[in-house]
């Protein structure tokens, strides 16, 4: 029976070998490549083509929910489990929107990430048991892909010329997105936008 092909992504080196040395005890995981933020990661994913996903949401760079959103656009039939400290229900949510197949607490992980994988890898949901279920909506809609983009580089302090040079984009576009998000979100300033994405992990600090 073919292995389950595994990415794994932190952008710590000694949380991905502890992992690895994990999940290849297992004869039935092979760890196929590693990546130490999310724009690696993508372009690993593309390279070694894994079954699932093992992703840090506290990465550099752009955050988890963001790097799954891209690489499930690439190739949705991966499937990915997200890592993260943060138990808040807004953090969970951002990640089923995201498309997430699994969220699991980092801590205690020893007996959990082998079968947390294979499940994920089987097409079922895991969600940490320890984690509150209600709903946590953070606005009055999901932010699509490029928002959380545009979000995370106005986390950065860029202005919106700065951030339309880099995504390719008009200056007025990246005005309008502004826009949107405030009105998605239900904040009316940047000042309130930034602490907003802040608080509930839209956005990773640079």
């Amino acid at each position: 029976m073919a292995k389950i092909r595994v990415l794994l992504v932190d952008d710590h080196a000694l949380v991905r070998r502890g992992f690895r040395r994990l999940l290849e005890d297992d004869a039935a995981v092979e760890v196929v490549g590693e990546a130490s933020d999310g724009l690696e990661a993508e372009e690993v994913a593309r390279r070694v083509r894994p079954d699932v996903v093992v992703l840090d949401y506290a990465l550099p760079l752009q955050n988890g929910a963001l790097t799954a959103r891209k690489l499930l656009a690439a190739r949705p039939e991966l499937k990915i489990l997200m890592l993260s400290m943060h138990s808040e229900p807004s953090y969970v949510t951002l990640c089923r929107e995201a498309g997430v197949t699994g969220y699991l607490l980092k801590n205690a992980l020893d007996l959990e990430l082998v079968d947390a994988v294979k499940q994920v890898a089987a097409g079922e949901t895991v969600i940490d048991p320890r984690l509150q279920q209600a709903a946590a909506p953070m606005g009055k809609r999901p932010l699509s892909t490029r928002e959380m983009e545009v979000l995370q580089h106005i986390a950065a302090g860029r202005a919106n010329k700065e951030i339309a040079l880099i995504l390719g984009l008009s200056a007025n576009t990246i005005a309008v997105h502004r826009a949107n998000i405030m009105d998605a979100l239900g904040v009316h300033n940047t000042a309130d936008l930034v602490m907003h994405a802040i608080r509930h992990g839209l956005v990773t600090l640079p």
